[in-house]
């Protein structure tokens, strides 16, 4: 295998391959980065058997590249990434000299490292499932930020950790939990589609860095994997095992208070509350009538804080409600739009935080008891 690329492109696949990789890998095999050189195109792949990413680097006018001897080759991919950063030159050459003995080089650098024989390398299949449908890259950059947020960072319930993805024809409802706070986005598909699938959280992370402005992304899901195509690079993941917990009935359906607001000085005065914690905690009240809004925090240990909320407008008797300070602020901060909306049903009762100008993405928070 001989072939000769420009700097750039290559590196810039092997970072986006290599996120795949993880540092306690279940096989060896998995460590290293397979490279297969072809007419005209460089494969790479990456693979932590949980989740793989295999990216092309094509010739064009824009790409240089040319493949002298086909072949294929994996190489440890902390040592070809640091070697191929670290070479100052525009153009990197890699060759195998001697069984899987790879040479690499630029300019007046060489490097020769040690790699492993691509057949080594564990089957991935990359086989296209039957359930696909595109959507805008900002529309799934919308739902990973505005979602996968709430998931549970905790192994205890797995299907936790991840988004569920469930489309009813044209509908895709996507919601994320993790038993004190659901975020829910709704989106409108072009194709009609009926599918229930979890996929990871970490996974739904690693497509988003992956994601560009302005272009289409393809998705192909099964009972099995989710495959996110994004120009020339596939990102599939497993799915999480497991029936996601029925959420709809958690969510209120009438409400007797509300609060709206300008979201950035919500946030602000949040923020500024927020060094006030209970064992690592902020927890925040609001109390709320139709003369006055107040947030407040208070610890023992720290001291308290009051803040009248000036631009706030309420409807609705004299409330009063505590809740976790972050779960609030992420969900405000997940958000657009500039007055964000709180439908309340009670002191205890879970409530639901809105954008004024978007109907589509829904946060729910559970409040907490305090004896202060």
């Amino acid at each position: 295998m001989y072939f000769k690329v420009s700097k750039k492109d290559f590196l810039n696949a092997l970072t986006v391959v290599s996120r795949a990789i993880s540092t306690y890998s279940p096989l060896p095999a998995f460590s290293g980065i397979k490279i297969e050189a072809g007419d005209n195109v460089l494969t790479l792949t990456g693979s932590d058997s949980d989740m793989s990413i295999q990216t092309l680097v094509k010739k064009s006018e824009e790409v240089s590249l040319d493949v002298r001897d086909k072949g294929s080759i994996v190489l440890e991919a902390k040592y070809i990434l640091e070697i191929v950063r670290k070479i100052n030159s525009d153009d990197i050459e890699v060759e195998i000299i001697d069984g899987s003995l790879t040479k690499i080089s630029g300019q007046n650098a060489e490097f020769k490292i040690n790699g492993m024989k691509a057949s080594e390398y564990p089957t991935i299949d990359f086989n296209r499932p039957n359930d696909v449908f595109t959507m805008k890259s900002d529309v799934l950059t919308q739902i990973i930020n505005q979602t996968s947020f709430a998931t549970s960072d905790k192994e205890t319930r797995p299907v936790l950790t991840g988004v569920n993805f469930k489309a009813d024809g044209t509908k895709l409802e996507c919601v994320a939990t993790d038993s004190y706070r659901l975020a829910k986005k709704m989106i409108e598909m072009e194709s009609s589609l009926n599918f229930n699938i979890t996929i990871p959280a970490k996974s739904l992370a690693e497509v988003n860095k992956t994601l560009t402005d302005g272009i289409e992304v393809q998705v192909a899901v099964d009972d099995k994997k989710a495959q996110f195509i994004i120009e020339d690079t596939l990102i599939q993941t497993r799915l999480i095992d497991g029936v996601y917990p029925e959420t709809s009935r958690l969510i209120p359906l009438s409400f007797d208070y509300e609060m709206t607001m300008d979201t950035h000085d919500l946030l602000g005065a949040i923020d500024r509350a927020s060094f006030i914690k209970n064992d690592g905690v902020s927890v925040i009240k609001l109390t709320m009538d139709e003369t006055e809004c107040v947030l407040s925090s208070r610890a023992i240990e720290v001291g308290s804080s009051t803040e009248i909320l000036n631009s706030a407008s309420y409807k609705g008797g004299h409330l009063e409600i505590s809740c976790n300070g972050k779960y609030v602020f992420d969900a405000i901060k997940a958000l657009n739009g500039q007055l964000v909306k709180f439908s309340l049903c009670g002191e205890m009762k879970p409530f639901i935080i809105q954008s004024v100008d978007d109907d589509s993405v829904l946060q729910l928070v559970l409040p907490v008891r305090t004896y202060a």
